[in-house]
């Protein structure tokens, strides 16, 4: 699997998303720019230009017209994926840290940080599709303080009227949207910081990430825990594959302990867990430093991954991918 590196970036990337037809792949990163790439060949199509500070989230609608980002400037942007242009700027008293389009696009979740006597927050904004995107309102439709350990990652649940977190506490919880009221949680999801979140692609089932070295899957309406995957490095993302019964975690030592080792012991890998057997299967080498980011294409066909290094890699996968037989003896014939 020969990679493609895509340089745009000159400082760690912080997260990596494809669109809904995986024709595209969006990038931010720490050096306030958001670029945009053709996930086929990796060429550059553009950058959204006009953050201030380290851009932490992005995510895209399912029409791929719109493009949300949330970054340490306080702000939370609206993009026009085609032009480049920033429709509506959002202003917040801390950083955001994670934002996330509802299903249809309608709305969007973010989470903003809790620092300097301000409370961590979680907002919902109601979504101007109608017009060119220019008129948005300034008032969340819900505003709501997870009480306790602090969000780190948001999305929308398997329904639109719940929202899904993960907090610093390791716990996950559902949340009604419109209420704000705590419907459902785990408090022992995870030991540490849950610090990536990604849902399958109907929503039924999530992967979470987790500083305490496990990834693990839970289903969204009972926030049950089904597969557990324990690594024995801390881990900043995870992705699972469609088609193929694997899951893809990223990880690796704190950038700032990695100086002293060599990038084997630092365990810089993209790893491929078989999904259902809990047994790691293979691992992808490349980045010179702690994987932070990872996505899957929707079809399956390739993923990429953004490291500390400040690149981003997307590879391909070969035939044999497709034509190995991950449940042995128990595969049905094709």
């Amino acid at each position: 699997m020969r990679p493609i590196l895509l340089q745009g970036h000159e400082r760690s990337l912080t997260q990596i998303k494809y669109n809904r037809e995986g024709d595209l792949l969006f990038s931010c990163s720490k050096d306030v720019l958001i670029n945009v790439w053709f996930s086929t060949n990796g060429e550059r199509l553009g950058t959204y230009d006009g953050h201030n500070g380290t851009v932490w989230t992005i995510d895209v609608d399912f029409e791929s017209r719109f493009l949300i980002s949330g970054s340490a400037d306080n702000t939370m942007k609206l993009w026009n994926v085609q032009t480049g242009k920033c429709l509506f700027t959002w202003e917040f008293p801390t950083a955001v840290k994670r934002v996330a389009f509802s299903e249809n696009g309608d709305q969007v979740v973010c989470v903003t940080e809790q620092r300097m006597g301000h409370q961590g927050a979680i907002r919902i904004f109601d979504i101007d599709r109608s017009s060119d995107g220019t008129n948005q309102s300034t008032e969340a439709v819900n505003v709501f303080h997870p009480i306790g350990s602090k969000a780190t990652v948001v999305t929308f649940a398997h329904k639109p009227s719940l929202i899904l977190t993960g907090h610093e506490s390791g716990k996950i919880a559902l949340f009604s949207a419109e209420t704000g009221e705590e419907v459902e949680t785990n408090q022992k999801a995870h030991m540490e910081t849950i610090t990536d979140l990604q849902l399958s692609p109907d929503r039924s089932y999530f992967i979470t990430s987790s500083k305490d070295k496990t990834a693990r899957l839970h289903e969204t309406a009972t926030l049950r825990v089904l597969k557990t995957y324990a690594t024995e490095t801390p881990l900043n993302s995870a992705a699972i594959a469609p088609l193929r019964p694997y899951v893809l975690l990223g990880g690796g030592q704190e950038a700032m302990n990695v100086t002293t080792t060599s990038a084997r012991q630092g365990k810089f890998e993209t790893r491929f867990w078989h999904k259902i057997f809990e047994e790691e299967v293979g691992r992808v080498r490349g980045h010179f430093g702690p994987i932070n980011t990872l996505a899957v294409h929707p079809s399956g066909k390739s993923y990429a991954s953004g490291g500390e290094d400040g690149f981003v890699r997307v590879h391909h996968f070969d035939d044999s991918y497709f034509k190995t037989r991950p449940y042995g003896e128990f595969e049905p014939d094709p």
